[in-house]
């Protein structure tokens, strides 16, 4: 990987699950119907990045680490949750299934970004670039949350394709 995606993408990817996070809150509640299913899918969420965290560890080469996958993976995830508008009798299991792959991709990418030398520099960047965003965002009335859903599902899947090809290029 180059040194420019190695400072920027992971960065991009922390800052905006953060960012990102209270418009998927929003989606989730009404996908969940009742807050007690709504705690029951964030409790699937923490047990499965808590497991996704864990096989990053336990992983004997983390030299190979998958991270452009769990990139378009996330991606994935938020650009379905953004395309589902109906409300159906399957939503509940369908986020369900969403909140446990989300959670498992997200502790992986968690485990994997600490391990990298600019991670202390990304901490510091970090919560000033999200409290930017927050207020930025804070004043943007006219597009649906569903829209930044989606497209910080387009920009993560974005940024795994982009590694897979600097990837290859590097080892060819």
């Amino acid at each position: 990987m180059t040194k420019r995606s190695e400072r920027y993408i992971p960065l991009v990817v922390s800052v905006g699950q953060v960012a990102i996070f209270p418009y998927y809150i929003l989606w989730l509640k009404q996908a969940s119907l009742t807050f007690t299913l709504f705690t029951w899918l964030f409790a699937a969420f923490s047990f499965s990045a808590a497991l996704g965290y864990r096989v990053f560890q336990s992983r004997k080469n983390t030299v190979k680490s998958y991270v452009p996958s769990v990139y378009m993976g996330m991606g994935v995830i938020y650009i379905t949750a953004g395309f589902i508008r109906n409300s159906f009798e399957f939503l509940p299991y369908i986020a369900l299934l969403l909140q446990v792959s989300l959670g498992f991709l997200q502790g992986y990418h968690h485990a994997w970004h600490i391990e990298q030398k600019a991670f202390r520099l990304h901490a510091i960047h970090h919560y000033l670039i999200v409290g930017t965003i927050m207020v930025a965002l804070s004043f943007v009335k006219i597009l649906s949350p569903m829209t930044f859903i989606t497209v910080f599902g387009a920009v993560l899947f974005s940024c795994g394709i982009w590694l897979t090809f600097q990837m290859k290029v590097l080892e060819s």
